[in-house]
C-alpha cells in the first residue's frame, strides 16, 4: 500500500472509516426474503450476526434473553452494575438523570463498588434459565480473577474484551494474563479483543480465541482518539484482520477465527460495510442504546467512562426511536438507518446480488469522496 509523507521523519498509510467506503451493485439482484443472514460460531448457530456490546447501557439480563429469543447474541458485562448490585435499576435511572460533567464523577462512584462473585453466578443463571446462549464479558485486568466463577457458573461463550488487548502483554507490576494458556484451559469458546493491526489480530487467533474483535469498541461513548490519540478507522482494520484470518487459515491448516467489528457500528449501513470488508458479524452498541427498552434510558455509556484514573469515555444521549424488535426488525419510522437493522442487512445484500454472509464478504467496496 502506498505510504504519505507526513514530514521527512514520519511516512504513514492512508486508512478508511466505513464513511469512507460504498458497496458497489453487482449485474444480478435477489429477492431481500431469500436472503439467509444465520452466523454460527464454534457449536452456536444464530439467526442475526449481531451481538450486542457489553455495555450497561444497553445490555442487562432481561435485555439478553430478549436479543436471544431474537435470534442474536446478547453479551453481559459482567464486571458492570449487574454484577455490583443487587438490583441497580434505580442507579441507571439516576445515571440518565446526571447533568454534563458530573456524570462522570458520578459513574466512577458507582463504579467503585466491588465485583460480588454470587452476582455473577445468579445473573448468569437468570440468562440460562431463559433458554438463550449465555455469553458474559470481562476485561483483561479481572479475567484472572473471575474466569472460573464466569465458567462454572455456566456461559456458553467467554468475551474478553478491551479498549486493546494484545497476545503479549507486558508489565513489571503484575503477571499478565497469558491468554494462550488461559484459553487452552477453558472448556468455552472465547472472543477476545479489540485489535485493529494484522499482526495484533495474527496473534491472537494464534492464542485459539473462536472470535476476534475487531475496533475499540465504545463507538460514540468513545473518546480514546482525544484522549491518548489512538485510532484506526474501522474498513481499513476489519479488511486487515480478515486478510489475518484468511493467513491463519493456511497456517493453521483450516482453523477459521470469526472476525467481529466492534465500533463505529452507528446505522444499518455500517453493518453492512463492516461485512463487506471482510466481517463474520457485529457487535452492536449505540443502536440498541436508542431502543426505548435500553437500561440506558436513552443514555450511552462505556467501561472507559468510569475509569478510576483517567475516563476514556463519556456518557452521550441518544433520541430513543423504538423497541429493541422494531430496531432490530422494524418497521422502520425514520429513513436515517437506526430503525430495522436487519431488514436493511438483507436488502443491502440482495441489492447487489448475495443470499449468504460469506459471499458478501466478496462484494465490491470502492473508496468515496
Amino acid at each position: 500500500m502506498t505510504e504519505i509523507e507526513i514530514g521527512r521523519a514520519k511516512r504513514a498509510r492512508r486508512a478508511y472509516s466505513f464513511d469512507d467506503v460504498a458497496i458497489v451493485p453487482s449485474r444480478r439482484t435477489r429477492d431481500p426474503g431469500e436472503v439467509n443472514v444465520d452466523w454460527q460460531i464454534d457449536a452456536y448457530r444464530f439467526e442475526l450476526p449481531v451481538l450486542a456490546a457489553p455495555m450497561d447501557s444497553v445490555m442487562s439480563p432481561a435485555q439478553a434473553i430478549a436479543l436471544g429469543r431474537y435470534g442474536g447474541l446478547g453479551v453481559l458485562n459482567l464486571e458492570g452494575l449487574w454484577t455490583r448490585y443487587e438490583d441497580p435499576t434505580q442507579l441507571l435511572t439516576e445515571v440518565a438523570g446526571l447533568r454534563g460533567e458530573q456524570a462522570t464523577a458520578r459513574l466512577q462512584e458507582m463504579y467503585a463498588e466491588p465485583v460480588k462473585q454470587e452476582l455473577i453466578t445468579e445473573r448468569v443463571r437468570e440468562i440460562r434459565d431463559a433458554g438463550v446462549t449465555v455469553a458474559g464479558s470481562l476485561s483483561p485486568q479481572r479475567t484472572r480473577e473471575f474466569a472460573k466463577t464466569v465458567v462454572d457458573a455456566g456461559v456458553d461463550m467467554f468475551v474478553i474484551r478491551g479498549t486493546t488487548v494484545s497476545a503479549e502483554h507486558v508489565s513489571s507490576q503484575a503477571e499478565p494474563l497469558n491468554l494462550k494458556e488461559f484459553i487452552y484451559e477453558l472448556d468455552v469458546p472465547v472472543i477476545v479483543g479489540g485489535c485493529a493491526t494484522h499482526q495484533a489480530a495474527l496473534h491472537l487467533m494464534r492464542t485459539g480465541a473462536a472470535g476476534v474483535l475487531v475496533g475499540f469498541g465504545g463507538g460514540a461513548a468513545h473518546t480514546t482518539r482525544t484522549v491518548l490519540g489512538v485510532a484506526v478507522p474501522m474498513a481499513s482494520a476489519v479488511a486487515d484482520v480478515a486478510a489475518a484470518r484468511r493467513d491463519y487459515l493456511d497456517e493453521s491448516g483450516g482453523r477459521y477465527v470469526h472476525v467481529i467489528a466492534d465500533g463505529s457500528i452507528g446505522m444499518s449501513g455500517d453493518i453492512a460495510k463492516a461485512i463487506a470488508c471482510g466481517a463474520d458479524a457485529v457487535m452492536v452498541g449505540s443502536p440498541f442504546a436508542r431502543a426505548t427498552d435500553a437500561p440506558g434510558q436513552g443514555f450511552h455509556w462505556g467501561a472507559e467512562a468510569h475509569h478510576g484514573s483517567l475516563p476514556r469515555g463519556q456518557r452521550v444521549e441518544f433520541e430513543t426511536v423504538g423497541t429493541l424488535e422494531e430496531i432490530l426488525f422494524g418497521p422502520s419510522r425514520v429513513a436515517d438507518g437506526t430503525m430495522n437493522l436487519i431488514g436493511a442487512l438483507k436488502r443491502s445484500m440482495a441489492t447487489t446480488g448475495y443470499t449468504e454472509l460469506k459471499e458478501f464478504q466478496r462484494v465490491e467496496v470502492v473508496v468515496v469522496g
